[in-house]
């Protein structure tokens, strides 16, 4: 029986290994083994100190930003709470009257000589909280021009209280520039005469409880009062038909008073 002839597993001429290449001169060269490729400089990267930092001071604000919006919170309920408790309300006065005995103004030097008697009202609403002034300064001013200046003594205000205060406002030898004196005179000529304003300043703490707070400044701004200059002996009594007075905290803060 005839033998098989079983063609070869590697046909001639062909190598599984990568062979050499003959050159012209009979040197042989081999491809560049995968080391001997380019390959890019490697360059340090630095770290992302900006992305870092901008992640920190977000975080700074975010966290700022959440502290005050939680203080405030604490502020306006404790404000909600302490009105709810006590319901303070501000002090009232007004001006029970206001005669003027002595308005003088010399033609020649443009001096001023008055006194008036002044009477205030002042009220306390509240239930549970009592005000202690000070000495109060009180100042009469007529078309925007001092006229008069005085004072009140230091009172404890209590709860549900009305305290009556008198004074004697005056002024002697004043000197008048010929504009402020030119004004004066020309309003005790009109039938309605004088347009007055009443200024109380004084400072004020209270006492709400056991506890007391630090004093504030207070000032109290009577307007649309008329009055004119006496006649004879008996004084003049001003006219409080269209009068309002205004009760204004004033809290001195560095070198400003609001």
């Amino acid at each position: 029986m005839a033998e098989r002839v079983y063609p070869s597993a590697k046909p001639n001429g062909t190598a599984t290994t990568t062979t050499a290449t003959a050159t012209a001169n009979g040197t042989a060269t081999f491809p560049a083994a995968k080391s001997q490729f380019y390959r890019p400089a490697y360059r340090p990267q630095p770290p992302p100190r900006r992305r870092y930092r901008r992640s920190c001071c977000c975080r700074f604000c975010l966290c700022t930003t959440l502290i005050v919006l939680f203080l405030l919170l604490i502020i306006g309920i404790a404000g909600v709470v302490f009105y709810v408790l006590y319901r303070p309300h501000r002090p009232d006065f007004s001006v029970s009257s206001l005669q003027i005995s002595q308005f003088n103004l010399s033609s020649s030097s443009s001096q001023l000589n008055t006194s008036f008697n002044l009477t205030i009202s002042a009220y306390n609403p509240n239930k549970k909280i009592v005000f202690f002034y000070k000495p109060i300064s009180v100042s009469v001013f007529a078309d925007g021009i001092s006229v008069g200046n005085g004072n009140f003594p230091a009172f404890t205000h209590y709860q549900k209280n009305t305290t009556i205060l008198r004074s004697v406002i005056s002024s002697k030898g004043q000197s008048l520039d010929s504009s402020s004196a030119s004004t004066l005179k020309s309003d005790l000529k009109t039938k309605n005469g004088l347009p007055l304003k009443i200024q109380l300043e004084t400072r004020v703490k209270a006492k709400i409880g056991a506890v007391k707070t630090r004093k504030v400044g207070i000032r109290v701004t009577c307007d649309g009062i008329q009055a004119s200059a006496p006649t004879g002996k008996s004084p003049a009594t001003a006219s409080k038909d269209n009068m309002k007075c205004s009760v204004d905290f004033r809290v001195k803060i560095w070198k400003w008073t609001f």
